[in-house]
Order: structure tokens, then C-alpha cells, then sequence
């Protein structure tokens, strides 16, 4: 079937204009004429039509990400098939994806990186609760929209609780520059593999490129199994940096357990201000740099109304990334 600008799919949504082309499907700017609501309406490439796994990729799709209710999930409101033509209807999100702005901006503010880590987090918790492994988080899949706001899209390779794998022997899914080791290994998919991929995101996000580059994607992929992971450089922020380390650990059981731990230690994770940093780029000697205490300075106070300054037990265990 032949698509461009005017095409009616299903009766009621309209295609306007081509937004974005992907390895088995375009997505048009669209409108639902019945509800008079913009759309993104994502269509099967002709080729594939006729590709049962590329089918199934796709009803995959459409089952999983709309059974996901979550502001930070792009949400997936019909699927249908006309004339042989699979099509996807889908929340319009006015953005760009994460990937263009780090074309355009190789690297990302840390407040800036933390704040999508943690939309992220968000939207991959909700996928998990129920039971959604992505399996093809990457920067391209992040729409970023308004302030920062995440929407995560593209369950085009997501596995559900239940449902049978679509990989022959020795295949495996999602995109080798942010491929999980054990998924490269053809192990099964966990909630940590999601998250060692936001890792190589947010690495990529403070380097510029990413940890792990070769001439193949099988090569990329045996990197991630056996290569140590680059060290960064001294100028990203030492909570942010061991967290990153933390979540590009080999073994998925010494990365944090779930999204929505990992969400809890972005929210307490205390980033050097913008003048702490450029006193540490500039190599201020420690004595009189800004003290990082988590709290904002405060005017001296007399000492009958001064608080006790916090001080913990001897025996308390050192906090992590802050």
C-alpha cells in the first residue's frame, strides 16, 4: 500500500507528514478524525509486511505498550491492519528524541542528565511492574519534551511476561552499542538489563561517545561481554561517575536492583553547582573549595536559637553517591 500525506488508515486517521524512519516502520504526524486529537501513527515498512518476526516485533508492540499507563511511557491508543498494511497509534509527543540533542550537543548538563535518568527510571518502573522488559532503551527511544520530560517509546523488541521468544539460536535483540552482556551472552532479559543500557546512555552523555565502539555489531556486542569499561574523566562528578561504573557492572546482580531504586539514589544524589565545578576544572585547591553538605549555605545564627549540627553515629555505614 502506497502512503503519503492524506492516506486514511482505519477509517479515521489521517496521515499528514513523515516524521521519522526506523528499521521496520516510519511514523506520520497523523490526526484521529473521529476525536479530533493529533496522533502519531507508526506503519510497517512494505518489505516487512511479509516478514512473519517483523509482524509479530510489531504486535509485540502494540500488546505491551498498551497495556502501559504512565506519563513518562508514550501511550499506544489502537492497532490495526488495512489492506496489509500493519499500522500503530500512538500519543503524539511534541519533542526530539534524546539522540538529537546529543548530536547537537554531544554532551548534557549532569542536573540535565539527571533529571531524564530519573523520568526514565520512572517510566521503566511502570513497564517492569508489569511484567515489560524494553530490551531497546537507547537514546533514540527517549523523547524529551517541555522541561525535560521523558516519554520512553518503541517496545518494538519488548518482552512480556508470557510470551515466547522471537530470537532464532545465537540471535539476539536491541541495539549492540547498548546491549546488556548477558543479553549478549543470549541469556534472558531482567529489569537491569534496561538499566545497564540507561548507563551507557548517561556515560555517553558526559563523554560524548560512547564506552564500547568497533566495525561490527558483533564486535560491539563481545565488547560489552569482555571489555573493561573506559574510565571517565576526572571532570564528571564523582556520585555521578560511581553510579555510572555501578550500572555498567558486568554482572546485572551488582547493579541497582530495580529502576525505582535507582530513581531514589538519582533523587538524593547531591551534583556539584555550577561554581563548584569551575573551581574544580580550574584546580582550586581543596581548602577552599565550597564544602559539599547536601544543604545550601545559611546565615549565622545566634547560639541560643543555632540548631545542633547533625553528626552520625560512629558506626553509621558511608553513604554512596553523594
Amino acid at each position: 500500500m502506497q502512503l503519503q500525506g492524506g492516506t486514511t488508515l482505519g477509517g479515521r486517521y489521517v496521515l499528514r507528514s513523515l516524521l521519522a524512519v526506523g528499521g521496520m516502520g516510519e511514523v506520520w504526524r497523523g490526526v484521529d478524525s473521529e476525536l479530533d486529537r493529533p496522533v502519531a501513527i507508526k506503519v510497517l515498512k512494505e518489505e516487512a509486511q511479509n516478514n512473519e518476526t517483523f509482524l509479530k516485533r510489531f504486535n509485540n508492540e502494540a500488546r505491551n505498550a498498551a497495556g502501559l499507563m504512565h506519563p513518562n511511557i508514550a501511550q499506544v491508543y489502537d492497532y490495526g491492519d488495512q489492506a496489509g498494511t500493519a499500522y500503530l497509534v500512538m500519543e503524539l509527543v511534541e519533542g526530539e528524541p534524546l539522540s538529537t540533542v546529543l548530536e547537537r550537543e554531544i554532551t548534557v548538563d549532569e542536573h540535565r542528565l539527571v533529571r531524564i535518568m530519573i523520568g526514565t527510571c520512572r517510566g521503566l518502573h511502570a513497564a517492569h511492574e508489569a511484567h515489560v522488559i524494553h530490551r531497546d532503551v537507547k537514546p533514540g527511544n527517549l523523547l524529551i519534551e517541555g522541561e525535560d520530560h521523558v516519554k520512553i517509546t518503541d517496545f518494538g523488541v519488548s518482552r512480556g511476561k508470557d510470551q515466547t521468544t522471537l530470537t532464532a539460536t545465537g540471535m539476539v535483540m536491541g541495539t549492540a552499542q547498548y546491549l546488556a552482556p548477558e543479553l549478549a551472552l543470549g541469556k534472558p532479559a531482567t529489569p537491569a538489563s534496561d538499566l545497564y543500557a540507561l548507563g551507557i546512555i548517561a556515560y555517553e552523555a558526559v563523554v560524548g561517545k560512547r564506552p564500547f565502539t568497533a566495525s561490527s555489531p558483533v564486535d560491539i556486542a563481545i565488547a560489552q561481554v569482555n571489555d573493561t569499561v573506559p574510565a571517565l574523566p576526572t571532570t564528571v562528578s564523582p556520585p555521578l561517575a560511581a553510579l555510572i561504573m555501578d550500572l555498567l557492572e558486568k554482572n546485572p546482580r551488582r547493579r541497582p536492583s530495580t529502576a525505582a531504586e535507582l530513581e531514589r539514589i538519582l533523587t538524593d544524589m547531591r551534583l556539584p553547582t555550577k561554581v563548584e565545578r569551575a573551581l574544580r576544572e580550574k584546580g582550586a585547591p581543596e581548602a577552599i573549595r565550597p564544602r559539599r553538605t547536601g544543604h545550601a549555605p545559611q546565615r549565622a545564627m545566634p547560639p541560643s536559637i543555632a540548631p545542633k549540627r547533625y553528626r552520625p553515629r560512629p558506626d553509621a555505614p558511608p553513604r554512596r553517591y553523594v
